[in-house]
């Protein structure tokens, strides 16, 4: 059997592909393996032994940084933003399929967002708040910062969504009788199940990573992203790696658990058709 000769450009893109490998695990592996650090261990290779001190460490009390406190108002956060996320999207997607009036023109204020610097978004907020009399805070101003970049990804991609629909279905199901609202709820939503899914995930984690847009918004308290940030340079031991360690199986777990259920409607969509 002849085996086809590989090209010059197969191994161009191999390299490049082996490089972008090394620089997206290579970090994460190494905050993995320092995060078991000795109890006398500190933050650069060689280990001093392998424990897990540094993990029970961030459930005691730091001197400096506060984990779960971070971490509730990250996880409540990305709750919040993922909910409108979906809703905002969604409704979008739908209003989007007719063409009418100034449909342009609100498309790009939508996605204009995306080409404007974080930093400047998250500074702007804050002027404004403060303008009005008003504190910042995570629930608020960051809630708001962190939908200017979440809302233009999900609305492209119900856009996308709705463009590959097939209005057939639709119009079948209102031969049979269907209503609009019976048509959506028993056609319509069971077919994009899985992208509102995806949609809410990526709103989840792009607010859960957040720091730029949360810089100037958060107010008092800090986000998850903000304190890690703050730890560096006044953290001193490899609890900061046991951070990092936790908080990456945590976004992992939640991106598994998504494409698990992702999985699921998809093979219950094709068991019905």
């Amino acid at each position: 059997m002849s085996h086809e000769k590989r090209t010059f450009e197969f191994y161009v893109l191999a390299a490049f592909f082996a490089l972008f490998v090394l620089f997206l695990y290579g970090p994460l592996s190494a905050v993995l393996i320092l995060s078991f650090q000795g109890p006398n261990g500190g933050l650069t290779f060689p280990m001093n032994g392998v424990s897990l001190r540094w993990f029970y460490n961030l459930f005691e009390q730091q001197a400096v940084g506060n984990f779960g406190s971070s971490f509730r108002r990250s996880f409540s956060l990305g709750i919040m933003v993922m909910v409108v996320n979906v809703l905002v999207s969604l409704l979008a997607g739908l209003a989007f399929r007719r063409k009418f009036r100034g449909s342009t023109t609100l498309f790009y204020l939508t996605v204009a967002s995306l080409v404007v610097p974080s930093i400047i978004i998250s500074l702007g907020i804050g002027v404004v708040f403060q303008q009005f009399g008003l504190k910042p805070a995570w629930y608020s101003s960051a809630f708001g910062a962190h939908l200017t970049w979440t809302l233009p990804f999900g609305v492209l991609i119900m856009f996308a969504v709705f463009n590959r629909f097939s209005p057939a279905y639709e119009e079948a199901a209102r031969d049979l009788g269907a209503s609009s609202w019976q048509t959506f709820r028993h056609v319509v939503l069971p077919m994009i199940a899985p992208s509102l899914i995806g949609v809410g995930l990526f709103g989840f984690t792009l607010s859960y990573d957040e720091f730029a847009r949360t810089l100037m918004t958060s107010g008092t308290y800090n986000t998850l992203p903000l304190e890690i940030y703050g730890m560096t340079t006044n953290v001193t031991t490899p609890v900061l790696y046991a951070l990092g360690t936790v908080t990456t199986v945590f976004s992992f777990t939640v991106i598994l658990l998504a494409l698990g259920i992702i999985l699921m409607l998809g093979r219950k969509q094709a068991k019905l058709v």
